[in-house]
């Protein structure tokens, strides 16, 4: 069972920037892809980002290429989320999130996800 803690999260300017961790626990952090969602009040939860097990990999919605930055430190069992120029649409809850059986094609989707963090909440004010 995986346990997933996120933190980071605040309130920021628009053009400001955050850097989200989540920390792993309980499993050896070892799965294919690890991802970033976002779900904003009255949305569906989206995709954000993903990475491979090795970092060598990410994968970023289009909404958030380029200013967003994904890592992760396996020796730590945590990954990031840089977040650079943030915008207000950028305000949302986010969630880190860890599968079983994630692939290249189905990162994108939430309910291939196993694992989810209670969320962090990103304002960001005009």
């Amino acid at each position: 069972q995986a346990q997933l803690v996120e933190s980071g999260g605040g309130l920021v300017q628009a053009g400001g920037s955050l850097r989200l961790s989540c920390a792993a626990s309980g499993r050896t952090f070892s799965s294919a892809y690890m991802g970033w969602f976002r779900q904003a009040p009255g949305k569906e939860r989206e995709f954000v980002a993903a990475i491979s097990r090795s970092g060598g990999m990410t994968h970023y919605a289009d909404s958030v290429k380029g200013r967003f930055t994904i890592s992760r430190d396996n020796a730590k069992n945590t990954m990031y989320l840089q977040m650079n120029s943030l915008k207000p649409e950028d305000t949302a809850v986010y969630y880190c999130a860890d599968g079983n059986a994630v692939t290249a094609v189905t990162l994108i989707q939430a309910r291939r996800y196993d694992y989810w963090g209670q969320g962090t909440q990103v304002t960001v004010s005009s």
